[in-house]
């Protein structure tokens, strides 16, 4: 398989009967070039630092690159087992040569009809790829301002890197800090008891308006009542008194005239203490546990009463 590789020289079991470290870091070197020509491992094997130190490369480079784990311990031996080793690498590079060879010689065979494609397949991955340039783009961009601001930052971040941190001071910012958020909380809590509070002062505001409009609609039944009342009992009143007017005026108005200004004046005084009367009921019908049919009844009566003294007067 080396002679198929293009390794220069022939190489047989014979050459590793004894450890042989030479021919085996010259295999490596040229394997590690044959997969990686870039490669910069470093060839030098004089000391047993060197060599432990090449062996670890190859074996790292052959694990990252080509992910073949190599026993580096059967490696440093240089004998036949270092062969099994040798062997992992160049099956893998022999294998892929054959692959190519392989290809190349069926190439002219294969029509080129397998080549082509559905372009209109591929519309939604042109898409997607056309989104994805835009966003690199912008990205790009971005990156691009930020990378300008570097050296602002640069000094900035090397003088806060520089300076040592201070235990007491960071001590105390964290404190202000725990501090703040502690106030915040207190301030969000007496919010909260406040809006309960406003809350239970307006359910007490609203049963005191009830309780008025309450006692309101009562007065306002009261003085619906004592109105009717007033008026069944004065208009009579007052039209017994013009009718005595008229009728005493042809007798001659000296002599009757006294009597009119006193049934008058007696009118008034009725009139007057019909009104205390309604307004001392009034102002104890809130109060009072009367009940309202009563209260009518006794204000009626009362007016009735008023009534019967006036007539008897006259």
């Amino acid at each position: 398989m080396m002679r198929a590789l293009g390794y220069p020289r022939l190489i047989s079991m014979e050459n590793f009967h004894t450890p042989n470290f030479m021919l085996v870091s010259e295999v490596l070197l040229w394997l590690v070039k044959r997969y990686e020509p870039q490669s910069d491992i470093p060839g030098d094997v004089e000391t047993e630092q060197d060599r432990v130190f090449f062996i670890k490369a190859v074996a790292q480079f052959m694990a990252t690159k080509a992910h073949i784990k190599l026993n580096t311990k059967k490696l440093y031996q240089a004998d036949g087992h270092a062969v099994k080793e040798l062997l992992k690498v160049t099956s893998v590079l022999y294998g892929a040569m054959n692959t190519q060879g392989g290809e190349r010689a069926q190439l002219p065979e294969e029509d080129s009809a397998k080549f082509k494609f559905d372009l209109g397949s591929k519309i939604a991955d042109l898409k997607a790829a056309r989104q994805l340039a835009s966003e690199i783009t912008s990205k790009g961009a971005v990156l691009y301002d930020l990378l300008g601001k570097e050296v602002e930052l640069r000094e900035a971040r090397t003088e806060s890197i520089g300076r040592p941190l201070e235990i007491n001071e960071a001590e105390k910012v964290m404190k202000i800090a725990i501090n703040s958020v502690l106030e915040e909380v207190q301030k969000t809590k007496d919010m909260l008891n406040n809006v309960a509070l406003d809350e239970a002062n307006l359910e007490a505001k609203i049963e005191k308006r009830k309780l008025e409009l309450e006692r309101s609609q009562k007065r306002l039944q009261t003085l619906q009542s004592v109105r009717i009342i007033i008026i069944i009992i004065i208009v009579p009143c007052q039209t017994s008194f013009e009718a005595f007017s008229q009728l005493s005026k042809p007798d001659g108005e000296g002599s009757s005239a006294p009597l009119v200004q006193e049934a008058a004046n007696m009118l008034r005084l009725i009139q007057n203490r019909l009104k205390e009367e309604e307004q001392h009921l009034l102002k104890s019908g809130g109060k009072s546990s009367v009940n309202p049919q009563h209260r009518k009844m006794h204000i009626w009566h009362k007016r009735k009463q008023g009534a019967a003294e006036w007539a008897q007067h006259l």
